[in-house]
């Protein structure tokens, strides 16, 4: 029903998650909509996304460089190091700008009943960083899951005898939550890690 070149442009924005036909379609005729200089804009910058960006030697964050800004900036707590499992969330605790630590990024988290495994995630970049740099404390910053809990405790396991300070965010209900739709795993940890009423 669709000329050729929109419906290519409608399957294109399918390609992104959380896009289906009606929002894709929505899309594709916004971007009809646009002038031609934001239209040259928008298709290169997603050329140069792809050309530019690739992983921080260091810590597996994004970069355009050979070592990311937080890794090379020699103002940051080099005591501290804050373990996630991906990229997007060493972006989200920059932005809220109340952590000044490390960061390294995994690449993803154990899950057997999916076929990952310890090897599958980049434990051994991990695993040698912390051999090599003076870290006091390292953060497990992971998601609130099965996968989450596994992931920290192999690597707490693995690091023991260290002599390194091993924390986890304090996590627990959210505020707005109706207490019955909260998972059992989320409550659980509520409850472990509750804080005085002060």
């Amino acid at each position: 029903m669709y000329p050729e070149s929109i419906k290519n442009l409608i399957e294109s924005f399918k390609y992104l998650p959380g896009i289906g036909e009606k929002t894709a379609e929505r899309l594709a005729f916004s971007v009809i909509e646009l002038e031609e200089e934001q239209i040259k804009l928008f298709s290169s910058s997603l050329l140069d996304v792809k050309k530019r960006i690739h992983k921080c030697n260091i810590c597996n964050s994004l970069t355009e460089d050979e070592i990311c800004y937080v890794c090379s900036d020699n103002t940051r707590d080099s005591s501290v190091l804050c373990v996630v499992d991906d990229y997007k969330s060493v972006f989200l605790f920059e932005r809220l700008g109340k952590f000044n630590g490390k960061y390294h990024v995994l690449d993803g988290l154990i899950s057997p009943l999916d076929g990952i495994n310890p090897e599958d995630i980049g434990l051994d970049k991990l695993l040698n960083r912390v051999k090599n740099e003076k870290f006091k404390e390292i953060i497990f910053a992971f998601k609130p899951s099965i996968e989450g809990e596994t992931t920290a405790l192999y690597i707490k396991r693995v690091l023991d005898g260290l002599n390194i300070k091993i924390t986890r965010l304090a996590s627990g209900v959210p505020i707005g939550a109706d207490i019955e739709y909260v998972d059992s795993l989320t409550l659980e940890r509520a409850l472990s890690d509750r804080k005085l009423v002060e």
